[in-house]
């Protein structure tokens, strides 16, 4: 087993709280995941550190959104650093200008179905065309892939139909909103444990507070990869 099936999330408000934390994981954690939160906070900075000074693989999870133009020159900028996975939300036209600017690079562009914090009210409120959120989900997944993602992002619920796409053959599920058992939920609403979640045809979890939060991250760390076993 590749301790990489862990994506720790580097939840925390900067640069020094996240190099910080790192040190306390140390070898029991090979991938991290960088967010918005993070990112007037030197997050960038971290990503480049965790990469090429420590030889940690990154997720710079930036959700990119914008026109096809711009999408791209952001793409192109952020691919030549090296990270391994960029996330962009799984609107078609979105999914082709990033795909067109991480060409010749090596970083995994993985598009966002329906975020694992939101449930069917949230759509309706967001003005989401009605039907079920998870074939919603599956079915974004398919276009996002088909436009040329190298993965998706979406919940544990989502992963099994997924798996079974024929868009999915060869490509990435990484699933945020996972829990080990007993572990508080938090603002996720959907969600499964790690042993659940790897059933599922998941390729890596995303693990933050229940880590982070703990008195003993390495070890907390180390017991959610004992779960995907």
């Amino acid at each position: 087993m590749s301790n990489d099936r862990l994506i720790v999330a580097l939840d925390v408000p900067n640069v020094v709280q996240g190099l910080a934390l790192a040190d306390r994981l140390g070898d029991a954690v090979s991938f991290y995941k960088i967010g918005l939160g993070m990112l007037t906070g030197g997050g960038f900075a971290l990503a480049n550190e965790l990469k090429h000074e420590r030889g940690k693989r990154v997720f710079l999870d930036m959700k990119l959104f914008d026109i096809g133009a711009t999408v791209e020159a952001a793409v192109r900028g952020i691919a030549q650093h090296g990270l391994d996975f960029l996330t962009v939300h799984g609107d078609p036209q979105v999914v082709r200008a990033a795909a067109e600017g991480k060409a010749g690079t090596d970083t995994k562009i993985l598009a966002v179905t329906i975020l694992t914090s939101l449930d069917r009210a949230d759509l309706d409120a967001n003005l989401i065309r009605p039907g079920d959120l998870a074939e919603i989900t599956v079915e974004r997944a398919a276009r996002a892939l088909a436009a040329g993602a190298d993965g998706v992002i979406a919940s544990p619920q989502e992963a099994a139909r997924i798996r079974a796409l024929p868009e999915a053959r060869g490509k990435l599920i990484v699933t945020p909103g996972v829990r080990p058992a007993g572990a508080a939920l938090g603002d996720q609403k959907r969600v499964a444990t790690p042993a659940q979640a790897m059933v599922d045809g998941v390729d890596h979890i995303v693990v933050g507070r229940p880590i982070w939060q703990a008195a003993d991250p390495a070890a907390a760390a180390r017991a959610v990869l004992a779960e995907l076993t």
